[in-house]
């Protein structure tokens, strides 16, 4: 039966009108929820395994097409990237579930390593997608793009939308049904906002995951492993090697000079891609000043300030800002201070300063940071500036051969420093408060480099290139204070051996301290004995005798013959004069001194056994071997008394002991000593101290004495390496060497003929 619901009459509940208004009043409210509701879910948040991503209108999507997705062509050759190109190409034909991060200072070619990969991937007939990081918003768009690209249904991408899967999963989803692509995503500097909002990078449940059918490449200034996860193949990118980098430049600019000169400029420019571009296309632009590769490099040590630190005044926009040399590493430290270290600026300041060479990093304390920022400083903020710095490829770590870091020590590149340098003094603060915090604190480093005695001597060696810069500049050419710890670190380093070091800071010790005090004062007199044993142990021996003798007239008239002060510059004299082959001057003088030190400080005072040896080896030369070889073993004795048995004095004494035998006739006994002195000389002060070197060298000439030709050829052989490296090829002890092994490769291949003593035998240890 069918009823007929149709009728003109109206219905009793319709006549009243309160249920009228009831029921339109919750049906207009129920429709205007729903609306809201599906506003939310169409144009604000998808919710999924991705976490939350914001969603563009489909239209612009769909409507945008994949030209913004495309990588730029590289315009000019890419030079000295060989390697990093090779392993790229590896893992874009192998993924593995792998991906690529490039990363590196500002300016070091990591968007034209990219591009160079992109060239190879579109020749192989992959898929190319380029991404340019600006923002979370606009990167889920393009990644939005690429998949769909990649053949991504619109219902898939509707499910995202409606909240039903997340967008990452359902991009990546794509790409990984798709296979044979590259996607790069280039200059993600801040990897902590790629998102989406809330995920880590390493967690790989956001737009950054690794792929296995496609490479996922990333450039980023981030060089830290830990943001990028166990999966990610880092490739930090150096600067170029100068012959590369002259490819670079001769690229740019043809006619600009010769290869050589062209690499020359490459290495003034520390191979920085970003400089090496700009410089080539200034030097071939018509209307530069300078269009020669060499004027341009003397230019940069006047005129460095116009050439790269000049404004634009589109500096401001971080795209234009990443082109221009000076403003591309300050977008680096914009993002250090807004992600919470502001002092990475101050701190990279101080390293300009210093001289161009490895820093310890004890040196940069929060006394320093507080003195020089005047804000109150921790070792916590210190040390997060100092790895901020490095995670952005600002300052970098020291390798030794192999690739090895270099703990505990940090350098910048020689472009970063010049310009932050350059920079500084451009500013409205005062650019002599970081110089004066910078001297207090290298004066005061060098204080306990001296109290640490040996094991502050790698500590020194680090010093001293910045405390020649300290003591060369400007506002410390009175800083008496600053002369004496230059002075005293002058002294480390020629106990520890490096004699060329040793002589520079000696020289601009007595320079600052002869022009604060005057010629004749008691403390210049000092810096200038000093200098003098400073240029004898460096092989400059007559200066040092002239010196020397200058000092002693001095002080003979200001402090009388017999000050403790004039007998030491006597016995330093002496020294050199025996080093001149003067002989018997050196032992008459060598002689007075000890006999007035024995009267005046008692025969066991250090600077009488010093005597007591000194004589010992004058006496050795024009040969009084029996009179020697008694003063050598009465000074041994004592020695061993004073110092201990290991003690460096002690070690000399007995090496020329050894040399006493040798003179003798005793081989045999000489060459036993020899090799226990040799192996306390490596123990005690390494094997390439000036010292050691000595002593294996007077035991391959022992060895020769007996016979066992081959044996000191090997010797001397290693020994004349070591000299050529540490002293220079040109140093008296390294001509020396020289002599002794070719003497002992003639006795090798003449074995019958008897081989007399030849000039110098043997090296004697002298003790100051």
């Amino acid at each position: 039966m069918v009823t007929n619901y149709v009728t003109n009459a109206v219905p009793n509940w319709a006549s009243n009108l309160w249920v009228v208004w009831s029921v339109f009043g919750a049906l207009a409210v129920a429709a205007l929820v729903l609306g809201l509701v599906s506003r939310r879910l169409d144009a604000t948040e998808s919710v999924g395994v991705g976490g939350p991503v914001r969603l563009v209108p489909l239209g612009r999507v769909l409507g945008g097409g994949t030209t913004s997705l495309r990588a730029p062509h590289g315009s000019v050759p890419v030079r000295g990237r060989d390697d990093e190109l090779g392993v790229l190409r590896r893992l874009l034909t192998r993924p593995q579930g792998k991906y690529a991060v490039v990363c590196g200072v500002g300016g070091i070619g990591k968007t034209t390593l990219a591009s160079a990969l992109a060239d190879v991937a579109r020749a192989e007939g992959r898929d190319v997608f380029w991404i340019r990081w600006r923002d979370p918003e606009e990167l889920a768009e393009q990644m939005t793009r690429t998949a769909l690209a990649c053949g991504l249904p619109e219902a898939r991408l509707e499910e995202a939308r409606s909240g039903r899967a997340g967008l990452p999963d359902v991009v990546w989803e794509q790409l990984e049904r798709t296979g044979r692509w590259l996607l790069v995503l280039d200059n993600v500097d801040t990897p902590q906002a790629v998102g989406p909002d809330g995920e880590d990078v390493a967690s790989y449940r956001g737009w950054i995951r690794p792929g296995r059918r496609g490479l996922l490449l990333v450039t980023s200034r981030n060089t830290d492993p830990a943001v990028w996860g166990t999966q990610a193949v880092l490739r930090r990118v150096a600067p170029l090697e100068p012959a590369a980098g002259g490819q670079v430049l001769c690229d740019a600019a043809p006619h600009a000079g010769s290869a050589a000169e062209a690499r020359a400029l490459a290495d003034r420019l520390g191979g920085l891609p970003l400089a090496l571009h700009g410089v080539g296309r200034y030097l071939a632009a018509p209307g530069s000043r300078y269009r020669a590769f060499t004027a341009y490099t003397t230019a940069l040590d006047t005129q460095l300030g116009t050439l790269f630190g000049a404004t634009q005044r589109q500096a401001s926009d971080p795209t234009v800002a990443r082109t221009l040399i000076r403003r591309t590493w300050e977008l680096s430290l914009d993002q250090l201070a807004a992600d919470g270290t502001p002092l990475a600026r101050p701190v990279l300041r101080l390293l300009s300063l210093l001289a161009p060479a490895p820093v310890p990093v004890s040196l940069l304390t929060p006394e320093l940071v507080t003195e020089a920022t005047e804000q109150q400083t921790g070792e916590i903020e210190v040390e997060a500036a100092l790895n901020g710095l490095h995670t952005y490829g600002l300052i970098d770590t020291p390798t030794r051969q192999g690739g090895q870091p270099v703990l505990g020590q940090v350098i910048l590149h020689p472009l970063v420093r010049e310009i932050t340098a350059h920079t500084y003094t451009t500013e409205p603060t005062d650019p002599n408060r970081y110089h004066q915090a910078l001297t207090n604190r290298l004066t005061q480093a060098a204080q306990e480099v001296i109290s640490a005695r040996i094991a502050g001597w790698d500590t020194a060696r680090l010093l001293a290139p910045h405390l020649l810069s300290a003591a060369t500049h400007t506002t410390n050419q009175h800083n008496s204070h600053l002369a004496g710890a230059v002075d005293h670190i002058s002294q480390v380093l020629t106990k520890s051996g490096d004699y060329g070091s040793a002589l520079q800071l000696s020289q601009a010790a007595h320079s600052i301290t002869a022009r604060c005090l005057g010629p004749e004062h008691p403390d210049t007199l000092r810096s200038r004995n000093n200098l003098a044993n400073a240029l004898d142990h460096f092989g400059r021996h007559q200066e040092a005798a002239d010196l020397h003798q200058h000092v002693l007239t001095t002080r003979e008239r200001v402090l009388g013959s017999n000050h403790p002060e004039t007998l030491l510059t006597r016995s330093d004299l002496a020294n050199t004069l025996d080093h001149l082959g003067r002989h018997q001057e050196a032992a008459d003088l060598h002689q007075h001194v000890l006999t007035t030190r024995e009267r005046v400080l008692g025969s066991d005072h250090p600077h009488t056994l010093h005597s007591r040896n000194n004589l010992a080896l004058a006496l050795g030369y024009p040969g009084r071997h029996q009179e020697a070889a008694d003063l050598h073993r009465q000074a041994l004795t004592a020695y061993e008394r004073v110092f201990g048995s290991d003690h460096p004095h002690t070690l000399n004494s007995r090496n020329n002991v050894g040399l006493a035998l040798d003179d003798l006739g005793h081989h045999r006994e000489a060459a036993d000593l020899h090799r226990q002195v040799l192996t306390a000389y490596e123990r005690v002060l390494g094997p390439d101290h000036p010292d050691t070197l000595h002593s294996r060298n007077n035991l391959g000439l022992a060895l020769d004495h007996l016979g066992h030709h081959r044996e000191a050829a090997d010797l001397h052989r290693q020994v004349l390496t070591a000299y050529e490296r540490v002293l220079g090829p040109d140093h008296p002890n390294t001509l020396h060497s020289r002599n002794n092994l070719a003497a002992a490769l003639r006795a090798t291949e003449h074995r019958r003929l008897r081989w007399h003593r030849r000039w110098p035998r043997s090296q004697a240890v002298r003790i100051i």
